[in-house]
């Protein structure tokens, strides 16, 4: 594990998405590190298709659409 020192306003940012998407401060960061990493690596992605790509990878296929 290390630290990764970052500018306040981004700090601000991360903490904010962190609340909404139900993440730890540091989770969220890792979770968007994650995603840069994979879109720099894939340019021609989307980030719906780079999230495709983890589920496969991890073999958890896409969740059924559900009818309401």
């Amino acid at each position: 594990m290390g630290i990764v020192k970052i500018g306040d306003e981004l700090h601000a940012e991360v903490r904010r998405a962190s609340t909404v998407m139900c993440r730890s401060i540091n989770a969220q960061a890792e979770f968007w590190m994650k995603i840069g990493m994979l879109a720099e690596a894939n340019p021609t992605a989307s980030f719906n298709d780079i999230v495709r790509m983890q589920l496969e990878a991890a073999q958890a296929g896409p969740f059924p659409a559900t009818s309401e």
